[in-house]
């Protein structure tokens, strides 16, 4: 028998909304099996195949994630490595201030949870309130980082993040509606799969 040529390649929806989303921003994603998340400060972003992500790990919220270190760093980090962060150095607090961000936005559309961070940082996100700009108890420097949270909040709602952003977290939102109607029947593939969906958190 003749090999059957593929001419097209599945894609998942939420995967295609966030790359699109990423392209309009000026972003081009690849993986990459040598790290996590990284950018070149040339417009590259590279994650991690999936199959070296978690279980919980999603192409959006990592895309989120970098979109909110960017608006949180400044417009201009675009062209720095890694949104001007020092990969290698102690915890900078922006990254907690870009957290507050990324749950600001997710809060929106009632997203917190389905685009939640899944590295190391996630025990600070968990702790962020339902008003993401009140501060933690007993985390280092919180004036500091809700200060660096509203003013990055100001700037999400201008150029050049706040129509993509708006697009895409409607989009998601807008799956996730759809999803929601056939959870109650949804059983994994997987066997003995002990994960529910993240859709239904």
């Amino acid at each position: 028998m003749d090999e059957r040529p593929i001419e097209r390649r599945y894609l998942d929806p939420l995967d295609v909304v966030w790359l699109a989303t990423a392209r309009r921003l000026g972003l081009r994603v690849r993986r990459n099996r040598a790290i996590f998340s990284a950018t070149d400060g040339t417009g590259l972003l590279e994650l991690g195949p999936r199959d070296t992500l978690d279980p919980d790990d999603a192409t959006a919220q990592m895309i989120l994630h970098e979109f909110c270190h960017w608006i949180t760093n400044g417009v201009d980090t675009f062209h720095e490595r890694d949104w001007g962060f020092a990969l290698d150095a102690e915890l900078d607090w922006r990254e907690h201030s870009c957290l507050r961000l990324q749950a600001a936005l997710a809060d929106r559309h009632g997203l917190r949870l389905q685009l939640a961070p899944t590295s190391q940082f996630r025990a600070y996100y968990d702790r962020i309130p339902a008003d993401p700009f009140a501060p933690v108890a007993d985390a280092p420097h919180e004036d500091e980082v809700v200060a660096l949270a509203r003013v990055a909040w100001e700037r999400a709602q201008g150029e050049p993040w706040a129509i993509p952003l708006a697009a895409a977290l409607d989009a998601t939102a807008r799956i996730r509606g759809v999803v929601s109607g056939f959870l109650p029947d949804y059983q994994s593939d997987l066997a003995d799969d002990p994960l529910p969906s993240l859709w239904g958190a």
